[in-house]
């Protein structure tokens, strides 16, 4: 059953705007109906699933087409789950720096928290 652009828009919560833009950069391909609709099959559906997904996981659009137009090339999976391993690697990296980053960040925030409390317990006893 096609889809239109309406309807995709409306089953995955976003705007037709957004349907249209993933059209654009060539990771959907609708056909076109004989009135010049656009109609989407399930194999764009099942590519919006994929994009959402990726963006969940914070995939470059890039990285999303990459790995989308990989299994169209090999239809065994092979490579595409290579390179999702691959980006995947690369972006559990990048969580583990920024968790870094913010336990550091977290402790330098209690370390001034810690001296402005003690330094206004200090200026209270002065006024005293």
């Amino acid at each position: 059953m096609p889809y239109t652009t309406s309807e995709l828009a409306g089953e995955f919560d976003v705007t037709t705007r957004t349907i249209r833009y993933y059209e654009e950069l060539g990771l959907l391909k609708p056909k076109r109906a004989p009135n010049g609709r656009r109609c989407y099959s399930k194999k764009d559906y099942t590519r919006l699933k994929l994009i959402f997904r990726g963006k969940q996981l914070h995939f470059t659009l890039e990285e999303i087409k990459e790995m989308i137009e990989l299994f169209d090339r090999d239809r065994t999976g092979i490579k595409q789950l290579e390179k999702t391993i691959e980006y995947g690697e690369q972006k559990r990296q990048e969580v583990i720096r920024k968790i870094q980053e913010l336990r550091e960040l977290q402790a330098e925030l209690e370390k001034y928290l810690s001296d402005f409390q003690t330094r206004l317990k200090k200026l209270r006893e002065e006024q005293g």
